[in-house]
């Protein structure tokens, strides 16, 4: 039996679309935007180096969890993976922020239209004759995004304690702040609005209530998550460009490329 837009009753257009707009140009923006980020990102986890430049270190490094971390004296190392990793750590901090992004609702839609063609636009067919959704392998996947908000948080608690040590100086004495402290803060700040928007965090604060006038808190809550819940495609990408950045900045100190400006 025919499905999709061969189903009965449905309009016997031979075209994918009748829209005469330029609908392949957001789709095509996004697949170079996220293409380069994958590039840079995938390069900097591989690299292994130049992720630490006193008292920074690149979200993409941090926790430093492996024993073949490069010194870092006071910025809260925790190696408690001990010396079987041999590759780079970056490698297993990652997976956090990638399953939390790759599960992410907006983040769906966004890389199933630019690189699946899934579709392409709003009233675009899609190429493939067949669909079952988020219940098979590898999709079912996707169910694991409030599993990966709840992991994602505690990241951003540790990436807002990267922020705070940047008010120290290389010598490890406090009442220091630099360009790079302003920047790990942005960084922390755009992952915290981001994580907030989510929509997990918008149904954990008024999900299942019934009664908003009993839970008058949860209700504060759920309101200022739901204004954040509006901005979430915002959020998603300029954190996206913060924490590149963030990585690129302690990237560039750590090549000596330029001194770190200091406000005091």
């Amino acid at each position: 039996m025919s499905t999709g837009t061969l189903s009965p009753g449905r309009a016997k257009i031979d075209k994918p679309t009748l829209r005469t707009d330029r609908y392949w140009v957001s789709p095509l923006i996004t697949f170079l935007v996220f293409t380069a980020f994958i590039a840079y990102a995938t390069f900097r986890a591989f690299q292994n180096d130049h992720y630490y430049a006193s008292p920074y270190i690149s979200p993409f490094y941090s926790p430093c969890i492996s024993d073949n971390c490069v010194p870092m004296p006071g910025a809260g190392e925790v190696h408690f993976i001990g010396s079987w990793w041999g590759w780079s750590p970056a490698l297993l901090v990652l997976v956090v922020p990638l399953g939390f992004r790759m599960t992410c609702y907006y983040y769906r839609k966004a890389y199933y239209r630019s690189f699946w063609q899934s579709p392409p636009a709003c009233a675009v067919a899609e190429p493939h004759r067949s669909y079952t959704g988020e219940t098979r392998f590898p999709l079912i996947f996707q169910n694991s995004h409030r599993y990966f908000f709840v992991l994602a948080t505690i990241f951003n608690v540790i990436l807002t304690w990267d922020a705070i040590l940047g008010f120290r100086n290389p010598a490890g004495q406090w009442g220091h702040m630099g360009v790079g402290t302003l920047v790990l803060l942005i960084n922390a700040a755009l992952l915290w609005l981001y994580t907030a928007s989510c929509h997990s965090c918008r149904h954990i604060m008024g999900g299942r209530l019934k009664h908003f006038s009993k839970h008058p808190i949860r209700y504060r809550a759920w309101g200022f998550v739901s204004k954040l819940n509006g901005k979430h495609m915002q959020l998603a990408w300029v954190s996206l460009f913060g924490v590149a950045l963030a990585d690129l900045y302690v990237l560039l100190l750590s090549l000596n490329a330029f001194t770190d400006p200091r406000f005091f």
